[in-house]
């Protein structure tokens, strides 16, 4: 086997066909592709269609040694540089999960310590089942990359989500997946994202405009750069990043709870959430009538979770990085919240710039460092603006260091 060899493996549905456009694409990319089925996959499709191909034997049958010097599946496994399955049935998806080894493809899962990408397709009901549901989540925190099913018309009849993403999108995430760099290997990240809601009576509260897309943009770069990242994010209508562990919660205090309880064991910890600085006194158990007046609110403030983290700081490794939406004296007022909540980095923006701030997808952001120094960023998309800053994260930890 070459270095450029990719494993796929094709499981029992229908949509097991487009398996063959995908094994394609990987052949024609320069992969060196082997085929691995289980057995119900091949009443769906042949292997000889696979083989003629990849101009490889397909793999089916865990049994066959063709060489005794070494054991099939954990050679196969240790070559790979990464392992597709596509379509993930939810039977294999349940064995994936729960580390069943019946078949060749769930058996050299097991033995893969290579990306692992897994391209659900089923029934719209079983995909929402909260069983398969629940193993897709199982698989992400163990790091898998899960392709998130497209929708359309099943071939069952139903029309939903469920559907095989197409073979160029996944050959799209596979060549993402071998071109990113693994410079935060090792490192154990926590990000905070979004807005909270802080309740007023049962049908109003309060809350801002952040999005969460730079901070789901911070989380996504660190994942694909090969961080563990747990994810502290308030109500958005963002897809998790891929191979992320999403924690989601509602107020501040929620999010003060969740970041309290991955704190200590963060190397990084990057609050770019927008938490809501007041909460109502008292939460009306009732929703409030017109009739009744203009109610008078009593305000009190809500957890600082970015200084407090400052503040109890468990190691001098640790790296803390803050962000600072302003309207004025943006500068100024940035250095003030570096200085006050103990931080090592802060990012720093002015929300009413065309082209940065919330709800769009390119941000204009300035960093400004503990020691003094200063770098502007020019306006670019989220995206970049997090692999920019993910550069600067790691030449300050090898500077202080």
């Amino acid at each position: 086997m070459t270095k450029q060899h990719i494993l796929l493996g094709v499981s029992g549905g229908i949509a097991a066909f487009k398996s063959a456009s995908l094994a394609s694409l990987m052949v024609k990319g320069g992969y060196e592709v082997q085929v691995l089925m289980t057995e119900h996959a091949t009443r769906f499709i042949t292997p000889l269609t696979f083989q003629s191909l990849t101009k490889r034997a397909v793999v089916v049958d865990t049994f066959l040694e063709p060489n005794p010097a070494q054991i099939a599946h954990i050679q196969l496994a240790d070559d790979a540089l990464a392992y597709v399955i596509a379509p993930a049935t939810a039977n294999v998806v349940a064995k994936l999960a729960h580390g069943f080894a019946d078949d060749m493809v769930t058996t050299t899962a097991l033995a893969a310590t290579c990306p692992l990408l897994i391209a659900p397709a089923m029934n719209v009901h079983m995909l929402a089942h909260p069983a398969v549901a629940a193993n897709l989540r199982m698989l992400e925190e163990r790091g898998a990359i899960v392709l998130q099913p497209a929708e359309g018309l099943l071939a069952c009849g139903y029309t939903g989500k469920g559907r095989l993403p197409e073979p160029e999108d996944i050959f799209a995430v596979l060549q993402a997946v071998l071109a990113r760099r693994q410079d935060l290997l090792g490192l154990k990240v926590l990000v905070t994202a979004g807005p909270t809601i802080e309740e007023i009576d049962p049908v109003r509260y309060i809350t801002n405009a952040s999005t969460g897309k730079m901070g789901y943009a911070i989380a996504a770069a660190a994942a694909a750069r090969g961080a563990e990242v747990v994810l502290v994010s308030g109500p958005v209508t963002l897809a998790p990043p891929e191979g992320v562990k999403l924690r989601a919660v509602r107020s501040t205090e929620d999010m003060f709870v969740e970041v309290e309880k991955h704190f200590s064991t963060a190397d990084v910890f990057v609050a770019a959430a927008a938490p809501a600085d007041f909460r109502p006194k008292e939460r009306l158990a009732g929703k409030w009538k017109k009739e009744l007046g203009t109610p008078s609110i009593e305000w009190v403030r809500t957890p600082d979770v970015l200084k407090s983290m400052g503040e109890r700081r468990t190691s001098h490794n640790q790296t803390l990085v803050g962000f600072a939406a302003e309207t004025e004296d943006v500068l100024a007022n940035g250095r003030r919240k570096l200085t006050s909540k103990h931080l090592d980095l802060l990012v720093v923006n002015d929300i009413q710039e065309e082209g940065s701030g919330f709800a769009v997808d390119t941000n204009h952001v300035t960093l400004l460092k503990a020691n003094g120094d200063i770098k502007d960023f020019a306006t670019m998309p989220k995206t970049a603006v997090a692999d920019a800053l993910w550069d600067e994260i790691l030449a300050w930890r090898h500077r202080t260091r």
